[in-house]
């Protein structure tokens, strides 16, 4: 197989339209569960190409369904719509409207490319069977993926098989990076609350001082990584923010710790749980004082399936050459809630690069954009693997 140069070329004569609804998705970021106008957008686009529209799952969430033919093979393809709560910085003309909101993660362009795949796919009807289109709120640490599968997401729109993809400004325009197996590391928060006795600074003998503990709580979880898990097993903790007093004679009631926790293996996972709070509580009571430890399990990890990874490598290397497919070595630290349709759906994800050169911003900063000429590589993509996997017999 080779690639259709006629879905490259009805693509390339679509891209304005691909670049003014992404653009207009990002002068109008909404963040998790609050994509009211983005999902009225695009269940607005999918109608008119002919798609049976449904709303509602995870409250904003959008899935499209179009048949042809009388293949009862069935594929799904997600793309996220949430943007993050940033100040944008980038001074463009469609720059975001909407004061401390941004789409600064690249979801405006997902939507985009995915809603090109719609219209190529409605038009051309080069398949046997049903697609899904899925349009997930709430990536961005609310789990708006979970949400749809708990609501009933592959019940209602059975899925032999689901994929995603992201943008990634780190790497060369138009590669492919994929995995087989973890891709994306499970990710848990630890809060915790260091209890002391406040008081005068002048008279640190009379109170029970948490910063003091808390410090100490915090060098020693460097040692967790280190010291209580193999070598071989990825794994990250994080001390982000440390909170505690108001002025320099002032001994504080308390210190607020908040941890960072990235690993894939389970029993890794349930580890570094056990650590944590054992370190947290013992340093706290070799003080004199207590520990309370909230630990929230975010994300699991994103696993991807082999025959599906497969699939993916074959066709992007007939689709973009081997030079532009690579195999990444190992998974990235950050998540993704797309691991919960693939916890219940075989399926991948997988990486696109958009590395333009020229003053290239990562992902989550104030000064990200996502490079428009994706747009139609991601459509066109997404076309071709749902004509090659809902292929006629």
């Amino acid at each position: 197989m080779v690639p259709d140069m006629t879905i490259h070329e009805n693509l390339r004569n679509a891209m304005t339209g691909m670049v003014a609804i992404r653009r207009d998705l990002h002068a109008h970021p909404e963040l998790g569960l609050e994509e009211v106008r983005t999902s009225d957008l695009v269940a607005r686009q999918l109608e008119s190409y002919g798609y049976k529209v449904t709303r509602g799952l995870a409250k904003t969430g959008v899935v499209a369904t179009l048949s042809n033919g009388s293949g009862r093979r069935s594929i799904g393809i997600r793309a996220d719509m949430d943007a993050l709560p940033i100040q944008e910085e980038t001074g463009l003309d469609y720059a975001s409207r909407i004061p401390g909101k941004m789409h600064a993660c690249g979801h405006d362009g997902h939507t985009a490319m995915l809603l090109g795949a719609a219209k190529a796919i409605a038009e051309r009807r080069n398949f046997d069977g049903t697609v899904h289109l899925i349009f997930q709120p709430a990536e961005e640490n609310v789990g708006g993926a979970r949400m749809m599968v708990e609501e009933g997401l592959f019940e209602k729109f059975p899925c032999d098989a689901v994929f995603a993809l992201h943008n990634e400004p780190g790497l060369p325009f138009g590669q492919f990076a994929l995995r087989e197996g973890p891709i994306m590391a499970a990710v848990d928060e630890a809060r915790i609350t260091v209890n002391g006795r406040g008081g005068h600074g002048a008279e640190p003998q009379e109170t029970a001082d948490p910063v003091v503990a808390g410090a100490s709580i915090v060098m020693a979880l460097q040692t967790v990584v280190s010291r209580n898990i193999h070598p071989l097993d990825p794994t990250v903790v994080t001390v982000g923010a440390f909170h505690a007093g108001s002025a320099s004679n002032i001994i504080p009631e308390r210190a607020e710790i908040t941890v960072g926790i990235r690993s894939f293996d389970p029993a890794v996972r349930d580890e570094l749980e056990r650590r944590i709070r054992l370190i947290a509580e013992r340093q706290a009571d070799s003080y004199g004082m207590t520990a309370t430890v909230a630990y929230e399990r975010s994300y699991d990890a994103t696993i991807n399936h082999k025959a599906e990874t497969d699939l993916l490598r074959d066709l992007a290397i007939r689709f973009a050459g081997a030079d532009k497919v690579v195999d990444l070595a190992r998974p990235f630290m950050g998540s993704e809630d797309f691991a919960y349709m693939l916890k219940e759906r075989p399926g991948s994800y997988f990486f696109l690069g958009g590395r333009t050169g020229e003053n290239d911003r990562p992902l989550h900063h104030p000064g990200y954009n996502f490079n428009d000429d994706l747009l139609p590589v991601g459509a066109a993509f997404w076309t071709e693997l749902t004509e090659h996997y809902l292929r006629g017999a």
